[in-house]
Formats: structure tokens, sequence, C-alpha cells
């Protein structure tokens, strides 16, 4: 039996580093797929009919990030505002930390087992009794965390998601060669739609006990399922493509898809035959095959004339270019010189304009300021003179006004 196409009852990994994808380069398999269940959450009102506070618990028991999605989808939803004080009790520290998504995880109190197994959760709960805990789970579950049901820890399962299948329309081609299964409900979803469903050479794996004895509950054949050979599903599909590729009547895929083409032996038997006549025939040819080398000391003297002529006129082109090349720097260089004159004197020049011209400007105002200043000071001079002697003309005529009187 080859296997060609495998359906995979699982999303489609983000990532090409799975092991599904190394299976497909590795035996040239097609793998597709196809979830046979989805989860669907609560509504608020269908919650409601459960009756369960969740205002009345302390603290939140979290076994998948399904659940803590689902959790703070309803308490938005119901208008409950999360409580700082709110513990929580993770199964494992990737849950632990996927609730960043929703709270602050430093303002926190977050427990999670070390171990990453649901039993090591309960010794945490044990020492936290004093907490009401809640318990969010789906309709359909695994039993992963058994809480003891004496009394010694208070807490209430909360049903807030269900499993539903997914089922394959029938317009959708089904030529798969192998399936492989991952939970009950995923059995049932493959009855569900097909419901005469006859495995027949179809290869089918499953993982988990309870997968596995769903499958045989329903009359189905379990050909491959995780081993301590194989700790995984996609080892365990490795493992089964590997035996059955040995089978004398199918070829092999791994020779089909890595075949080398050898391209060496090929060419070896075609240049034999054309060697051997070559060289059969020249063999009496290789004494006059000589001549042309006597010939060969005439032919040197053109031929060393030649090259001279040639040498002599590429010489002379190169001399030429450099000269042209010295001549073209000289006269740019003499231009430069000559420019570099023709400006200092203009700047010269003009200096020289501006400078008398300022001078001149500068001189006549002078003079006109010391002709007015001069004028100025005149007749101010000639006024107090003038003042002076009027003011002693007329204290001698009153002088003698009054001698006279006298």
């Amino acid at each position: 039996m080859k296997i060609k196409k495998i359906l995979v009852s699982q999303p489609k990994p983000s990532s090409e580093k799975s092991p599904y994808f190394d299976l497909q380069r590795k035996y040239g398999v097609e793998v597709v797929f196809r979830p046979f269940i989805k989860i669907e959450g609560l509504t608020s009102r269908e919650f409601r009919q459960s009756k369960i506070p969740i205002t009345n618990h302390t603290a939140v028991i979290f076994t998948a990030r399904t659940a803590v999605d689902h959790y703070f989808r309803l308490c938005k939803e119901l208008r409950f505002n999360v409580p700082d004080t709110m513990k929580y009790f993770c199964v494992s520290e990737t849950i632990a930390h996927y609730l960043q998504k929703y709270i602050i995880y430093r303002k926190r109190k977050i427990f999670y087992s070390e171990t990453g197994h649901a039993e090591a959760l309960l010794p945490l709960l044990a020492k936290h009794n004093k907490e009401t805990y809640l318990y969010p789970i789906s309709d359909v579950h695994d039993q992963k965390l058994h809480i003891p049901e004496d009394g010694s820890i208070k807490f209430t399962k909360a049903v807030m998601y269900r499993t539903v299948s997914n089922v394959i329309g029938n317009d959708e081609p089904f030529d798969y060669d192998m399936i492989i299964l991952f939970t009950p409900s995923g059995v049932k979803s493959l009855l569900q739609s097909f419901p005469h469903f006859e495995q027949g050479n179809i290869a089918i794996g499953a993982m988990g006990g309870k997968t596995i004895e769903e499958l045989k509950n329903n009359g189905l054949r379990l050909d491959l399922t995780t081993t301590s050979k194989a700790p995984s599903i996609a080892a365990a599909m490795d493992n089964y493509i590997k035996e059955h590729l040995d089978d004398p009547d199918e070829p092999r895929i791994e020779q089909e898809r890595f075949k080398d083409p050898e391209p060496e032996p090929v060419p070896e038997p075609a240049p034999e035959p054309v060697v051997e006549p070559v060289a059969k025939k020249p063999s009496a040819k290789k004494a006059p095959a000589k001549k042309p080398a006597a010939k060969k000391a005439p032919a040197k003297k053109p031929a060393a004339k030649k090259p001279a002529a040639k040498k002599t006129t590429t010489a002379s082109k190169k001399a030429t270019v450099a000269t042209k090349a010295e001549s073209t720097k000289k006269t740019t260089a003499a231009a430069k010189k000559t420019t570099a004159a023709a400006a200092k004197k203009t700047t010269t020049a003009a200096a020289k304009k501006t400078t008398t011209a300022a001078a001149k400007k500068t001189t006549a105002t002078a003079k006109k300021t010391t002709t007015s200043a001069a004028k100025k000071a005149t007749t101010t001079a000639a006024k107090k003179a003038t003042t002076s002697a009027a003011k002693k003309t007329t204290t001698a005529a009153a002088k003698n006004k009054k001698t006279t009187k006298k």
C-alpha cells in the first residue's frame, strides 16, 4: 500500500519547521490539514442558565488557553469587572504567560505547575484551601485535573465553551490514504460526515487513550500510534511510511525523488571510438608533419617586422596622445593663471576706485562741516561783541547825562 495523501485533523501549523512538512519533503506525500472539530463559546444567556455566580469565586483554575479566552469573554459580556485580588492557578507556565493578553502579569497573583502536569497543581490548590475556585471547562473534556471532592478544596466546574463537529461536505473529495485523529470528538465527526464509512486500505492513526478507545468502539482499525520508539505522531507516521515503502510490488518514493542522474558513465563509451581512429591515422604522417617546422624560420622575419611597425605606430600614437595631454594641461594652467591675474587686477582697480571715491566724499563732508562750524563761530562772536559794545555805550551815555544834570 503506497501512501500518497494524508489527512491530519488539526489546523495547519504556522511554522515551516513542523515535522509534517518534513514528511512532505522526504517522501513526496501530500499532507492536508482539516480540523474535524471546532470550539464555540457559550453565550451569556446560556451561561446564566447554569446559575453559576462568577462573583462568588476568588480564584480561577485554567487547564487550557481556550478556557482563558472564554472566561474573560464571558466576564466582559456579563459586565463583571475582574478584581485585582483574583488569583489564577495554571497547569503550565505557558498558560500562565498567556494571561498577559488580558491582565497585567506583575500585579496579579499567578501560580502554575513547575513540571507542566496537572497533578503537580493539586498541592498548590490544597495550600490555598481558603480560596473558592472556578474551573472553566468544555462540555466534552478530558479529566486532566482530578480535584478531590471531599470538601477540602472548594471549586465549581463551569462549562463555558463546547466542542462542535466540523462536518466535511459531500462536495469535498475524500481520497486519503491515511487519516490522523487526536480526540474522540474527531472520531465522531468523521463518522458523522461519512455515516457509511468503510476503512478498507485506509490507514488510521490515533493519539491518546480515549481516542483509541472511541476508535475501537466504532469498529475501526488502529494502524499506528505513539510508542516509546516513536514518541510523537509524526515519528509514528514516518516509521509507517518507511515500512510500506519496502513492498516489492511498488517502487520506493525515495528512489524516484532522490535518484542521481549519474552523467559521468554515459560519456565514457562515446569518446573511445573517436580516439582510436585518430590515433591510428596520424601515426604514419608524423614525418611530414616536421616540414612546416622548417618553413617557420623564414616566416619569422616578416612576423618580427610587422609587430615592430605596429609597436612604432602605437608608440607614436601614445607619444602624440601624451603631447596633446601635456599641451592641454599647459594651456589650461596658463588660462587659469591669466584668469587669476585678470581677476586680481580688476579687483584691485575696483578697490582703489572705491577707496578714492570714499576718501573724496569724506574730505568734502569734512570741509563742509568745518566751514559751517567756522561761520557759526564768527557770527556768534560778532553778536557778542556788538551786544557788549552797545551795553558800554549805553552805560557811558547814562553817566554823561548824570554829570550834566549836576
